[in-house]
């Protein structure tokens, strides 16, 4: 029996020649992720195990990007337990603020994951890094103490869905729509612990930041991690990024899947998730009138320069709708500076938007942008339950940044060429 590309690269990582679903193995990490908030939490089951040492300093990565900069004093402790911890053990990638980014978005920015790597993160949207055609998953924080010791973890070998992509995406449609168009299809549990595999002649239309989003989303189907293919568009992104040795994995011919879905992406329309779960999707041309008080631009599913693009020619020459707070938040302080350089901040600003430095703040009902009772939010983010971005009695819409930005001029859930 044939292998998927998830299963390749853990078998290797596993010094094995073969593995099958539901096999238990303990496999070597590439990298090993926390950030402000789990990472206390392996920190202090680092030091109650009494572990002396990380196992690599260079690939253990903490960055802080949750309560940063620091909404309190709790979030600042966090923050100093995180930054003492780095300086001890002398860790390569220590990420602060004015050097940080939104962690999904900040390490393959700097090259930090690769191709057929095999990565842990404290926190659920590891899986991100799939896009890259790596093996990424979110653990909890013991098992992410054990990595930073060890440099292992244990797994069991997931089945597999496969999604054969075909055409292209039609104008103002992105990945975010993909991946929420599969989530409505499948379920919020339709993936559980299964690897979401990409594939088919419609992968090379997709670009890297729309496989990053499609994979970040993984999770949100339950899945225990998303992959795409290894092709031009991947080794083109690693290009000047990347400086050590990847290897490409490709799935057997006779590789068993749970299940196989052909996706026609040229079919595909901007598409909406109501609360309070993200499979609750409906295209834009079904949504109805939804008036709205707040729009969020960013975080670790659209917070990339492409995001960043399509808001700023939605809203060049625009204005806030003046019932709407529209809150901008690049995810790395290179795409914040990007943005200064192609003249997006002054679009947004002039627009009425407020932009702020990179964090996941509002995605998380952190900060910089709680909402109230009865208020609702169009966000480009990745979750929706019930007080996921304030009050229990708010409501948080899942939506690409073409709709977010479309919305936030209508003051109503809209699509980018004002479709209802």
């Amino acid at each position: 029996m044939g292998m998927t590309m998830t299963q390749k690269i853990l078998a290797a990582h596993a010094g094995l020649d073969h593995v099958e679903a539901g096999q238990l193995i303990r496999a070597n990490l590439d990298m090993v992720l926390a950030n402000d908030i789990t990472g206390p939490v392996a920190i202090n089951e680092f030091e109650k195990a009494e572990f002396g040492k990380v196992f690599d300093k260079s690939k253990v990565s903490l960055v802080m990007d949750h309560f940063t900069p620091n909404k309190d004093i709790k979030s600042a402790e966090q923050c100093k337990q995180c930054r003492t911890f780095a300086r001890h053990f002398e860790l390569d990638n220590f990420y602060d603020v004015g050097n940080m980014g939104i962690e999904h978005a900040l390490l393959p920015e700097k090259g930090l994951v690769a191709a057929g790597e095999a990565i842990i993160g404290a926190d659920s949207h590891t899986c991100t890094y799939g896009a890259l055609g790596a093996f990424s998953t979110g653990v909890g924080s013991t098992d992410l103490a054990a990595g930073m010791a060890t440099g292992q973890a244990w797994f069991k070998i997931p089945s597999a869905l496969k999604f054969e992509l075909t055409g292209t995406l039609p104008e103002n449609v992105s990945g975010k729509d993909v991946i929420l168009h599969i989530i409505g299809m499948i379920g919020v549990d339709g993936a559980l612990y299964k690897s979401m595999e990409f594939s088919g002649e419609g992968v090379k239309s997709l670009s890297m930041d729309d496989r990053l989003c499609i994979t970040n989303m993984a999770i949100e189907a339950g899945a225990k991690n998303g992959i795409f293919p290894v092709d031009e568009v991947t080794e083109k992104y690693m290009e000047g990024r990347v400086n050590r040795q990847w290897k490409k994995y490709e799935a057997d011919e006779d590789a068993q899947y749970d299940e196989t879905y052909t996706i026609n992406l040229s079919q595909l329309k901007p598409t909406v998730s109501f609360p309070h779960l993200p499979e609750n999707t409906k295209t834009i041309d079904e949504v109805g009138d939804v008036p709205i008080q707040q729009v969020v631009i960013g975080s670790c599913t659209n917070g990339r320069l492409s995001d960043m693009r399509i808001a700023a020619e939605i809203l060049k020459g625009q204005k806030i709708h003046p019932d709407v707070r529209a809150i901008i938040i690049p995810a790395t302080q290179e795409i914040y500076k990007e943005c200064i350089k192609l003249g997006y901040l002054d679009a947004f600003i002039d627009a009425g938007c407020v932009v702020s430095t990179p964090t996941c703040g509002p995605c998380l009902g952190g900060h910089m942008g709680i909402l109230a009772a009865g208020e609702r939010c169009v966000a480009t983010t990745n979750r929706n339950f019930v007080g996921r971005m304030g009050h229990v009695d708010s409501e948080v819409y899942l939506a690409s940044p073409a709709v977010a930005a479309a919305s936030a001029i209508a003051g109503k859930i809209s699509g980018p060429k004002g479709d209802k």
